[in-house]
C-alpha cells in the first residue's frame, strides 16, 4: 500500500489549531501502525506561499517547503483556515496561495488518481476563492456558510455538518473538526480500529450529525476516557473470535464483572455482550463485502454458525448476510 503524503497547506495567519489538530492524529496513526509491525501510511508535510508564516496567536510557524507544483501518488492536499480578518482582506501570499490552487491543485483535483483535497475549517473558502467547488458539496465552519455560498454559487453548500465527502474533496466544519475528518479519514486508509486507539489518544469525542457518515461500531460506544473499559473495547476489536464471556472481558479490563456491566452502562451506553455482537456483526460484514460467504464471514467474526450471524444480523442490521456480499 502507498505512503500518502500529506501536505498541510499552511496561509499567513493560519488557526494554529487547524494545523496541529490533523497532523497529530495522522502523526499518532503512523506511531500505533509502527507499534504493530506495519509500515508507516502517511508522510507529514507543511508547505506554503512563503517559508515562514505568522499564525493567528502570533506564533511563528518556519520551515515551510514552497508549493509543490509536481505530486507524487497519492498525494492529500490539506488546506487549513484563517480568522475572519484574514478572509476579508487576502493579503499578497495568500493571493498567491488562491494562484497556486486554481492553476495547479484543480487539475490534480480532476486527474482520478488516489488524490485528496481537504479544506479546514475556512480552508474551504481558499478553494471557494479558487473556483475548486463548484457541483461540489461541502462545509465550513457555520459562521461563513453564506460567505461560502456567495463565493461559490455553483457550490452544494450544507450546514450542520462535521464534515462532508464528495469525491476526492473533503471538506470540515470549524476548528477541532479537522480532528473529527483527520480520523474518518484514518479509518478509511488504515481500519476502524486503529482510528480509534488515535481517537483515544486525543480523548477527542467522535462527533456525528444525523447527516454526517456513520460511525462504525469499531468506533461508536468510545465516548468516554475510561481506560478500563477501553482495555475491555481493544480487547473484542482485535480477537473478535474469542469464546467471550462476561467474566473473560472483566478479566481483559482488569476488574469484576460487576464493575464492568456498570461501566459498559454508564460510559458505552450499551451491555458487554451486545458491544461484542456488533463488533462481531462489523467483522462479518467486512467479510462479506469483500466477496465472503456467510458461512466463512460467520468463522471470520467468531460467530458459531451462519445462523448465529443471521439472528444477530436481524437484531441490529436491516436485509440480510448474504445481500450485503458484492
Amino acid at each position: 500500500m502507498n505512503r500518502v503524503d500529506v501536505a498541510i497547506v499552511v496561509p499567513p495567519r493560519t488557526l494554529l489549531l487547524d494545523v496541529a489538530g490533523p497532523a497529530e492524529a495522522f502523526r499518532l496513526a503512523d506511531t500505533h501502525l509502527a507499534d504493530q509491525g506495519r509500515p508507516e501510511r502517511f508522510r507529514l508535510r507543511f508547505v506554503g506561499p512563503q517559508a515562514q508564516a505568522p499564525s493567528s496567536v502570533g506564533l511563528q510557524v518556519a520551515g515551510l517547503e514552497a508549493l509543490p507544483t509536481r505530486f507524487a501518488a497519492p498525494t492529500w492536499l490539506m488546506v487549513v483556515g484563517q480568522p475572519s480578518a484574514a478572509l476579508g482582506r487576502p493579503d499578497a501570499a495568500t493571493l498567491d496561495t488562491i494562484d497556486w490552487l486554481r492553476r495547479d491543485v484543480g487539475p490534480l483535483l480532476a486527474s482520478g488518481e488516489d488524490h485528496r483535497l481537504i479544506g479546514v475549517c475556512t480552508g474551504a473558502l481558499l478553494l471557494a476563492r479558487a473556483g475548486l467547488l463548484g457541483g461540489r458539496r461541502c462545509t465550513t465552519h457555520h459562521a461563513f456558510i453564506e460567505m461560502l455560498r456567495r463565493l461559490a454559487p455553483a457550490a452544494q453548500v450544507v450546514d450542520n455538518r462535521v464534515f462532508v465527502l464528495d469525491g476526492a474533496l473533503a471538506t470540515s466544519a470549524g476548528v477541532t473538526a479537522g480532528i473529527d475528518l483527520a480520523l474518518h479519514l484514518i479509518a478509511l486508509a488504515c481500519g476502524d480500529a486503529l482510528a480509534a486507539r488515535v481517537a483515544k489518544d486525543l480523548v477527542v469525542y467522535l462527533r456525528r450529525t444525523p447527516n454526517d457518515p456513520e460511525l462504525s461500531p469499531l468506533l461508536a460506544h468510545r465516548h468516554h476516557i475510561h481506560p478500563a473499559l477501553h482495555r475491555a473495547q481493544d480487547a473484542v476489536c482485535e480477537r473478535p473470535g474469542n469464546d467471550w464471556t462476561l467474566a473473560s472481558l472483566a478479566d481483559a479490563a482488569h476488574v469484576t464483572t460487576r464493575h464492568l456491566l456498570r461501566l459498559f452502562a454508564e460510559h458505552a451506553a450499551v451491555s458487554p455482550m451486545t458491544y461484542v455482537e456488533k463488533i462481531r456483526l462489523e467483522r462479518a460484514r467486512q467479510a462479506l463485502s469483500g466477496g465472503a460467504s456467510v458461512t466463512r464471514a460467520a468463522e471470520h467474526a467468531g460467530f458459531a454458525s451462519d445462523l448465529q450471524l443471521r439472528r444477530a444480523w436481524g437484531r441490529h442490521l436491516d436485509g440480510t448476510p448474504r445481500a450485503a456480499r458484492p
